[in-house]
């Protein structure tokens, strides 16, 4: 039986971009990801790590002025986006949003909920809330492309839980 949701607890932020290199590979198959969780929750980092694990090593940060920061790879482009600034979620639209959602690239967006009503409906969505001295990550599969491959994503999971415990 699959599940729709896995979580997985990190501790830091090191903790943190291992998870999303350990991601990296699985992401090829999905379009849109959506980050949601409090100012300084992780979610830039998580992407910095989707990043490393895609061999980019440049800098990596918060695309909060430009709203959005295109990363041209060899295997994928990736749309890095922060909706944070947005007035209006028509800006979306403005932004030529549309184009970046069609290419397909990944588009990874920071805080989707200022984007309401252009931005379509996620593959996954990742939820990152503080915990104790670390933070849960919890990844809802919402279309049918990531639940079918959900066992990829646990295998995944799995991988970061066993990196954790030694």
């Amino acid at each position: 039986m699959k599940t729709d949701a896995f979580e997985v607890e990190v501790a830091g932020e090191d903790d943190m971009i291992t998870l999303g290199q350990s991601l990296s590979g699985w992401l090829r198959k999905i379009h849109l990801v959506t980050f949601t969780g409090d100012l300084g929750a992780g979610k830039t980092t998580l992407v910095r790590g989707i990043l490393r694990g895609r061999d980019y090593h440049g800098a990596v940060k918060s695309p909060t002025f430009t709203l959005v920061e295109p990363y041209e790879l060899a295997q994928q482009s990736i749309y890095h986006f922060d909706l944070y600034r947005l007035d209006d979620p028509e800006e979306f639209e403005f932004l030529g949003a549309r184009e970046y959602l069609q290419d397909g690239g990944l588009c990874l967006v920071e805080w989707p909920e200022k984007g309401a009503g252009f931005l379509p409906e996620p593959d996954v969505n990742v939820t990152i809330n503080k915990v104790n001295s670390g933070r849960m990550v919890r990844f809802a599969l919402v279309s049918d492309r990531a639940k079918a491959y959900a066992d990829e994503l646990m295998h995944c999971l799995k991988v970061k839980q066993e990196v954790q415990s030694r």
